[in-house]
C-alpha cells in the first residue's frame, strides 16, 4: 500500500484559503459528484459568467478542478489526480450536500445538457 505523502503547511493553507470562499466551496462540493458547465454555475449563483469563470480559473490553477471540451461547451470536474485531492475529500465530508441546487436548477428548466 503506498504511503500517503503529507502536504506542507503552506500548501494546505493555500487550498484552505481558496476553499474559504463559499462559492468555490459549493462549486467543489457539486463537482465532487457532477460535471458542470460554467453556465450552470451562472444560473445556480445568479452571477455573471466572468465572475464564475474567475472562480473556476482559481480552482483550476490550483489543480483542484480540470476542464474538458464537449463540443462548444467546457465542462468542469474535480481533479482526482490532484495532490490536494485527499485534503479536499476530507474537508468535503464535513460539508452538506449541495445537490438541491441542481434539483432546483432542473426544476426551473435551466439545467442544460452539455452533450
Amino acid at each position: 500500500m503506498p504511503v500517503k505523502q503529507l502536504l506542507e503547511v503552506s500548501q494546505a493553507a493555500k487550498v484552505l484559503k481558496l476553499l474559504g470562499d463559499s462559492k468555490r466551496l459549493t462549486m467543489i462540493k457539486l463537482l465532487d459528484k457532477h460535471d458542470l458547465c460554467v453556465c450552470e454555475f451562472v444560473d445556480i449563483f445568479e452571477a455573471t459568467q466572468p465572475a464564475i469563470s474567475q472562480h473556476l480559473r482559481k480552482l483550476k490553477d490550483a489543480g483542484l478542478v480540470k476542464e474538458a471540451r464537449k463540443g462548444q461547451w467546457i465542462v468542469y470536474s474535480i481533479n482526482k489526480d490532484s495532490e490536494y485531492y485527499a485534503l479536499t475529500q476530507s474537508m468535503l465530508s464535513h460539508v452538506p450536500s449541495q445537490d438541491q441546487l441542481l434539483i432546483d436548477l432542473e426544476a426551473s428548466g435551466q439545467r442544460i445538457s452539455c452533450d
